[in-house]
């Protein structure tokens, strides 16, 4: 799956997805300080997934209609860095084909899908 993780995923998620195969582009390495329109608009391009733990992506997909390939927003604080990249493995594994064109919430206790409109 290709996926663009915003610059406050942790790196051990980063590593561990693309240890499974996934194509990860990381803002942390790419461009840090890049504006979260640019993030959006680097995730649209590449058809991507953006994985993300800043709340501000809410407004811009559902307030400004600015829609990328999916969001999956991580509240995973408070997991130890193993839990919160299984946790986000699990979504990916078992809900991928879902996660396409929807706002997600993965939390420790579950997965929240939306679809966009």
């Amino acid at each position: 799956m290709k996926i663009v993780a915003d610059e406050g995923v942790d790196a051990p998620i980063v590593a561990r997805l693309r240890a499974e195969g996934h194509e990860v582009l990381y803002v942390a390495e790419l461009a840090p300080g890049l504006r979260d329109q640019e993030v959006v608009a680097l995730a649209k391009e590449r058809e991507a997934l953006l994985l993300t733990t800043d709340k501000d992506f809410g407004e811009l997909v559902f307030l400004q209609g600015l829609v990328p390939g999916g969001v999956m927003l991580l509240r995973l604080e408070g997991l130890k860095p193993e839990e919160k990249w299984a946790r986000v493995v699990w979504a990916l594994q078992e809900h991928g084909s879902q996660l396409a064109q929807a706002f997600s919430v993965l939390t420790g206790k579950g997965l929240r899908i939306r679809k966009l409109p």
